[in-house]
């Protein structure tokens, strides 16, 4: 068997393949039953975030290709397109990419904290879907201990850096000052938040929150001090925005470019600023094209971003030391339980040849045998059974010239047996 961790992320596929393949929460149980009836796949796991989709398997050797495969189908691309972004882990490989995922040093903000609750989110989704069984499950808990230590031994979490930050940083870049902005914040989940956090720290003059569930962004709103309106109205407010920060779940664009040329023509022209930060893209791409506006996606936080790793980079050097331990424990206990695969097999065909053995004696014995014969019998019938295997081998192997195997039954039975 295979531990394999197959995907895509920001530094291997374009933004407009990543929207593709992106898979939100409604979808995974349907998707992980799907990847779990993949031939070979023994247990599944599914992580997608604004900046990835990644598939975490353990899967029997050589059929690597099937999981491919099966994300490629689920998604409707050509498995050849897709297979030129994809990135393959195996083994120890696939490990330290998870412990590097959750603790944020395989993000685009280095260290940024948001992943962890993600790769949790994707731990509790599998085990939902019954999609774990114990080595995926210790992997993902592993991965959460290998995290927690990170932020503890080291400076990775110094001065939190998210992408809402990234994007609140940018914002203040083309508008100087805030205080005389309004903005609009579309979606109410925790990037939403935190850009709401880091804007009333700028003294943003005005926020308006919109939501589909008005009742999420009024809870939003009233704790930063904004206004809360419904995604239904959202056209109607939109020309009060000064910038546009979005951030949701959906599946299809929100704002297109027919509602964002009307907002404009009601501004008289004034600039807006536009920032997508979805996965799939909240804001039609046909938007850029209008005069007046800057419409920006997580892929244009790159520049702004890069201060942030440079500042981060020896605490990185630090956690990745944490992170090479951490594989080393888990791969011992990996192969330890690989042992005793084989181990548990051995004492399942004993244990059969003892039941057959028995079974046959009890048989005898109620014929009236005498059970002295009946247990001479068993005797001889458990031993041949149980020996029969190990001596061919043996006897296969001398003449061979298998030294090592010869040598391995003889650590194994001793000198003296």
């Amino acid at each position: 068997m295979t531990l394999l961790a197959l995907g895509l992320n920001h530094q291997t596929a374009p933004l407009a393949l990543r929207e593709r393949v992106a898979l939100d929460a409604a979808r995974l149980p349907v998707a992980l039953s799907e990847l779990k009836a993949v031939p070979g796949v023994e247990e599944a796991a599914l992580l997608s975030t604004c900046n990835r989709t990644e598939v975490y398997v353990q899967v029997a050797d050589g059929r690597e290709d099937a999981v491919a495969g099966w994300l490629a189908r689920h998604h409707g691309i050509a498995a050849e397109t897709l297979a030129a972004y994809l990135y393959r882990h195996r083994d120890d490989e696939a490990v330290r990419h998870l412990f590097r995922v959750a603790t944020g040093l395989d993000s685009l903000v280095l260290g940024e904290p948001q992943i962890l609750g993600q790769v949790k989110d994707a731990w509790q989704a599998a085990r939902a879907a019954h999609a774990l069984r114990t080595p995926l499950d210790r992997l993902f808990q592993q991965s959460f201990a290998v995290a927690k230590r990170v932020r503890t031994d080291t400076r990775i979490g110094a001065h939190p850096v998210s992408v809402a930050f990234a994007a609140v940083r940018l914002a203040r870049q083309v508008f100087a000052a805030l205080d005389e902005a309004t903005v609009l914040l579309i979606g109410a989940g925790d990037t939403i938040e935190l850009a709401a956090r880091h804007l009333v720290d700028a003294q943003a003059k005005r926020l308006l929150v919109a939501n589909r569930t008005l009742e999420h962004a009024q809870v939003l709103a009233s704790r930063h001090g904004g206004y809360a309106l419904p995604l239904s109205e959202l056209e109607r407010h939109l020309p009060e925005a000064d910038i546009v920060i979005s951030a949701t779940a959906a599946r299809e664009p929100i704002l297109r470019r027919a509602g964002v040329a009307a907002a404009l023509k009601a501004r008289r022209n004034r600039p807006m600023f536009l920032l997508d930060l979805a996965v799939p893209r909240d804001i039609e791409a046909a938007v850029a094209e209008l005069d007046d506006v800057y419409l920006y996606t997580v892929d244009d936080l790159e520049q702004v971003i890069e201060e942030n790793r440079a500042s981060r980079r020896e605490a990185a050097q630090q956690a990745q030391a944490i992170i090479d331990l951490q594989v080393e424990h888990f791969m011992a206990w990996w192969r330890a339980q690989g042992r005793q695969d084989a181990l548990r097999a051995l004492r399942s065909r004993a244990d059969a040849a003892r039941d057959e053995a028995l079974a046959k004696a009890r048989e005898q014995l109620a014929t009236g045998k005498p059970a002295d014969e009946v247990l001479a019998l068993l005797a001889h019938q458990l031993t041949n059974k149980l020996l029969h295997g190990p001596s061919a081998a043996l006897r296969q192997a001398a003449l061979d010239g298998d030294l090592d195997l010869l040598q391995a039954a003889s650590r194994l039975y001793g000198d003296d047996a």
